[in-house]
């Protein structure tokens, strides 16, 4: 389990508080998504998570050890990150994509080992693409290389996963398809999986517990039935929403006058 306790994070040593007191879990083989307009604090969170940001009070747990001093090579063996976008600098195939997981699994100076290609081989099927193994990744489409990221993530072996707005560039189909794998890789691998969306209604399909975020604050969390409602959404990006009930599932429309 993953464990945030009261996270606080500045820019500078007398400035204003940007993450304020954050507290929240995520449990494994779970979905659990962040939701909040922007500036409200998620990308912010995400870098203090990785270790590219150094918070100034607080700390991150995982199976109840505070991790958020460990080195960056032992930060990638816990937290395995696919970007929202992601653009390498040669045409590479996307086996070589995947390896690029293996990084700190590899020595120094040392090349990737047949384990090291099994374990991506293994990365891709579980994504679902073993026949876009040669495939040319600039030249893929937009849900094509997400499930090469999530490959690569998967190829590091590490017990967290964290998306960090995985469905900006992509089409419905692919949205919907995209979260749909992760979902079923978290399940079956007891990954903990932690999600940045702009689209409450993905969250409410997808996420077994969401995070409000409101001004760098938790301001709820719990069973996505309970806590996107359209008094909290109405408090967090200040828009009139019904939510409607149909086949068990609660789904957002935004109030639109004519």
């Amino acid at each position: 389990m993953l464990e945030v306790k009261n996270l606080h994070f500045r820019h500078q040593q007398n400035g204003a508080d940007i993450l304020k007191g954050i507290d929240f879990k995520a449990h494994e083989g779970k979905m659990t998504t962040l939701l909040g307009p922007n500036g409200s604090g998620k990308t912010s969170l995400f870098h203090c998570l990785t270790g590219l940001w150094s918070l100034q009070k607080g700390e991150i747990l995982f199976k109840e050890r505070d991790i958020s001093k460990i080195s960056p090579a032992e930060r990638a063996k816990i937290f395995a990150v696919v970007p929202q976008d992601h653009e390498p600098p040669f045409p590479y195939e996307a086996i070589d994509v995947v390896l690029t997981g293996r990084v700190s699994h590899v020595g120094l100076l040392s090349s990737p080992s047949f384990k090291d290609y099994r374990i991506c081989e293994e990365a891709l099927e579980m994504a679902g693409i073993s026949h876009l193994r040669n495939r040319i990744y600039t030249k893929m489409s937009g849900g094509e290389r997400q499930l090469v990221l999530i490959a690569r993530a998967l190829s590091q072996e590490a017990p967290i996963l964290l998306l960090d707005e995985p469905t900006t560039h992509l089409d419905f189909r692919n949205q919907v398809g995209v979260l749909k794998k992760v979902r079923d890789i978290a399940r079956k691998r007891g990954l903990t999986v932690l999600m940045t969306l702009h689209d409450p209604n993905l969250a409410m399909l997808f996420s077994d517990e969401a995070v409000m975020l409101s001004k760098g604050s938790v301001f709820c969390s719990g069973i996505p039935q309970k806590v996107i409602t359209e008094k909290t959404l109405k408090e967090i990006y200040g828009m009139e929403v019904d939510v409607i009930q149909w086949n068990g599932m609660n789904f957002i429309y935004p109030r639109i006058s004519a």
